[in-house]
């Protein structure tokens, strides 16, 4: 799914459509996207009335939880990140998604946990008519958590009840008992991943309009394990109390899992405030200047020898600047070595039907406008090495799509505009992988790919690539 930054919609919402509850289809539901994930929020009972409509409806609806747990899972485990991808409602639970949704600059969520959700549901299946089928739990608990709701709702339709532990080759006749049922809302709850990836695995054959994976939810409403105090759920310190309760089973969980959900919090912070993107920039910048500096010093020796050698053959100036185009269209004076006659561009434009390349930029292997050094640091690629100054200078970087001409640019058509769309640099992929053999069209390609997934270690790869590139001489005219 397409990531949102919350930035872009800090107090986002969408409307329910046709599937709304009476009474709330003009409201609206809050929407963050969080760890790759579109979430639901809105007021629980607003939430429970949309499911049984739903289900009342016949319309489908996939739902899942998400919680800190779930997350910690979904980074581990492609599989279970792929059946909440597919779920039509993705339901906020718990302090943890709440404290990464403050830490992104996202809208606060509802605490919209399926423990809390349960009474709610059954309540407005009762006066609707909707009947639950509960699938779940150790042998008796999906009864017991039964029991409980027809005691409180006295009208409420069980349609079927059946524990979490049957063999793999009884599931097609549990599915055949579930879609006979005539229950309009399944609630399964065995356990994270499995309850999603069985739902994802079953979905398309299930009839049920509306299934939900409710995780331990059964165990509370059987009696088998006690819920936390009212005060204590109050203070969101609920998984405190579980872990008191299953200090051996939840240890892993709450105390390592935590940890390790707040450093993924963290990640997802700087990645919807744009830290990571900055810090990135940052670091590319300063291994620029660093770079720059350390190339600079110790081709001193080179750029004298290569400057006397300019000077020498017509007395003219030993650099040349020219405008090029740089990161989104801005224009920056770009320095090289002069390696054509100073008269060079006033002979350009007789020359440009002899280009050896079609298309955008002009390229010809005999230019006639190359002086003799010109010729030999052109093959070595030292009149680029003045550009190092315009890294240090910030108009450049070491790596990043080659500067166009203002007339190149001109030229672009669709796509190729988005070569612009970074610092260009002294080398790039198509500098070190054939040069001007490569046409235009390709060079562009191959530049959005570098700006879609640049990475230092991309970088680097680019410079030890261009060593061998510049010695090798293909393409370098």
């Amino acid at each position: 799914m397409k990531h949102i930054p919350a930035s872009a919609f800090r107090t986002a919402s969408y409307p329910l459509g046709t599937g709304a509850a009476p009474g709330a289809d003009a409201q609206a539901f809050d929407r963050l996207d969080l760890f790759g994930l579109p979430m639901t929020s809105s007021e629980p009972r607003h939430i429970a009335a949309h499911i049984v409509e739903r289900a009342g409806t016949g319309q489908r609806l996939t739902i899942n939880f998400v919680n800190a747990h779930c997350v910690n899972v979904a980074h581990r485990d492609a599989s279970y990140r792929r059946a909440l991808r597919v779920s039509d409602m993705l339901l906020p639970d718990g302090i943890g998604i709440e404290l990464a949704a403050r830490m992104s600059g996202a809208i606060r969520p509802e605490n919209l946990n399926g423990t809390d959700l349960f009474p709610l549901i059954c309540e407005r299946a009762a006066v609707e008519g909707t009947g639950l089928f509960l699938l779940g739990g150790m042998p008796g608990v999906a009864d017991g958590a039964a029991a409980w709701a027809c005691g409180q709702y006295p009208s409420l339709r069980i349609r079927g009840t059946h524990d979490g532990f049957f063999p793999a080759d009884e599931e097609d006749a549990l599915v055949e008992r579930i879609n006979a049922s005539g229950a309009g809302i399944l609630l399964v709850g065995l356990g994270v991943p499995l309850q999603e990836e069985w739902l994802a695995r079953n979905r398309a054959r299930l009839d049920v309009p509306v299934v939900m994976g409710v995780g331990g939810l059964f165990d509370y409403y059987s009696g088998r394990i006690a819920r936390a105090p009212k005060m204590v759920r109050d203070l969101r310190a609920e998984w405190a109390w579980r872990l008191a309760m299953e200090p051996r089973r939840m240890a892993g969980r709450y105390l390592v899992g935590n940890a390790v959900f707040l450093a993924h919090a963290a990640l997802e912070c700087a990645r919807q405030r744009g830290w990571q993107e900055r810090m990135g920039a940052a670091a590319k910048r300063l291994f620029d200047i660093a770079g720059a500096s350390l190339a600079l010093l110790a081709l001193l020796p080179l750029f004298l020898l290569t400057a006397i050698a300019i000077r020498m053959e017509d007395r003219g100036p030993v650099f040349f600047r020219q405008q090029r185009v740089g990161a989104g269209g801005r224009t920056f004076s770009m320095i090289k070595f002069r390696s054509m006659f100073t008269d060079a561009e006033e002979r350009r434009a007789a020359l440009l039907a002899s280009s050896d390349r079609a298309g955008t930029c002009f390229k010809m292997q005999d230019d006639p406008r190359i002086t003799r050094t010109g010729k030999i640091i052109r093959r070595l690629s030292i009149d680029e090495l003045p550009q190092l100054f315009n890294v240090l200078g910030g108009s450049m970087s070491l790596v990043g799509p080659r500067p166009a001409l203002p007339s190149e640019a001109a030229a672009y058509r669709d796509r190729q505009w988005d070569r612009l769309g970074g610092k260009p640099g002294i080398t790039c992929t198509w500098q070190v992988k054939g040069r001007a053999e490569i046409p235009f069209q390709r060079q562009a390609i191959m530049d959005r790919a570098y700006l879609r997934n640049r990475t230092f270690a991309t970088d680097l790869k680019l410079l030890f690539l261009t060593v061998p590139a510049v010695l090798g001489g293909r393409g370098a005219y």
